[in-house]
């Protein structure tokens, strides 16, 4: 039998290149919506794992129609798909503020939204929607335990929120909590890592309701925590990277069933010595800001990476006698999300031969001025 992955007009195909699989990708969005038991009201998934309008269109399919966006570009690239709602995580400050109300005025059939953690970013935003005369939902971020972004669940907090449900061009909408530092790989000490970061957070949450400020939504959720806050309670998740899924979670969570989606295509250049090959997979096609193994390759999995170059990945493997030339590796990345971004296209594998390409639009800083 065929192995799933193999491409039957690899030849066709340059290298190094990023593929994905639609079938594989719609499989995962059914699974994300089985976990919230059929309620895609709950799920706002993250567009920064993909970037590409296609896999859009395929979530809208499935009746997932609220979207959560890192940049502005991404955010330009979902509501060009026509997204009920957008949430973009991350705090407009600057030029970007002015970017997002022109969106807002370009798709008034979408309706967006914002993150904010701080007064200075809260007042230019409610200076530049009231001068614009638009009004727009903002997100109070809250800080689970990342300490990257968001404020801690305080009285700070409190007072920002109410300063929120003041400031004029705003909206409040409700809260946001991400918990990308939860990825214990044992379930049970993930759970109690949610149970720990959000105890917090749903206690300001009815501390908000207690006094009568309004907390429309709540949203919390990376992919590891995914099927942990699924069971919680009622609040939308907003999981990314199961939607292409990667071999660094899909090694560290498997109580997380998806499928592997995307992967790298690569080919032996050199074979400078006994046991060793050269791939053309270098720092600019597989994302390497973590240790190796940076990728799994599916059809030689005991390779090692021994160097890596900005155009060349040096392996060792016992195996090298077996491969020849211009041969060509599958590799599934540690990280899938910085990976797409390195790439400006994705083949479309369609039963078992490459039939199209997507355009990786989300990965640009600017789709439009």
């Amino acid at each position: 039998m065929t192995p799933w992955h193999e491409i039957s007009n690899i030849a066709e195909i340059p290298t190094p290149s990023l593929a994905v699989w639609p079938h594989r990708i719609e499989e995962n969005l059914r699974r994300m919506v089985k976990m919230v038991q059929g309620d895609t009201t709950r799920l706002r998934p993250h567009m920064k794992t993909h970037k590409m309008p296609e896999v859009i269109k395929l979530h809208l399919v499935h009746g997932i129609t609220k979207f959560k966006c890192a940049t502005i570009a991404e955010t330009e690239m979902t509501a060009s798909e026509g997204a009920d709602e957008i949430l973009l995580a991350y705090p407009p400050v600057g030029p970007n503020i002015g970017r997002l109300l022109r969106l807002v005025q370009k798709y008034p059939h979408t309706k967006f939204a914002a993150t904010t953690d701080s007064e200075p970013a809260a007042r230019a935003l409610s200076e530049a929607c009231d001068a614009a005369g638009l009004t727009l939902d903002v997100y109070l971020d809250l800080d689970c335990g990342m300490h990257r972004t968001g404020i801690a669940p305080d009285d700070a907090a409190f007072d920002l929120y109410r300063l929120l449900t003041k400031l004029p061009g705003l909206k409040v909408a409700g809260i946001h909590a991400y918990d990308g530092h939860i990825h214990d790989s044992d379930l049970a000490t993930r759970k109690t890592a949610v149970e720990t970061a959000f105890s917090a957070v749903e206690a300001f949450r009815e501390q908000l309701l207690a006094v009568g400020l309004p907390v429309p939504n709540y949203i919390a959720s990376g992919t590891p925590t995914f099927g942990i806050h699924a069971l919680r309670g009622s609040y939308e998740c907003s999981p990314g990277t199961c939607v292409l899924w990667d071999w660094g979670y899909g090694t560290k969570h498997p109580d997380l069933d998806f499928l592997h989606a995307a992967l790298v295509l690569t080919r032996v250049i050199s074979k400078p010595s006994t046991g060793r090959l050269t791939v053309d997979l270098g720092h600019k096609a597989i994302a390497a800001e973590n240790p190796h193994p940076r990728v799994h390759f599916l059809n030689l999995p005991e390779a090692r990476a021994v160097m890596h170059s900005e155009e060349h990945l040096v392996l060792e493997t016992p195996h090298a006698d077996e491969f020849s030339i211009g041969d060509v590796l599958y590799g599934v990345p540690w990280h899938i999300c910085p990976t797409v971004a390195l790439h400006s296209y994705a083949n479309v594998v369609r039963d078992g031969r490459v039939d199209d390409i997507w355009r990786v639009s989300g990965r640009e800083r600017v789709l439009s001025v």
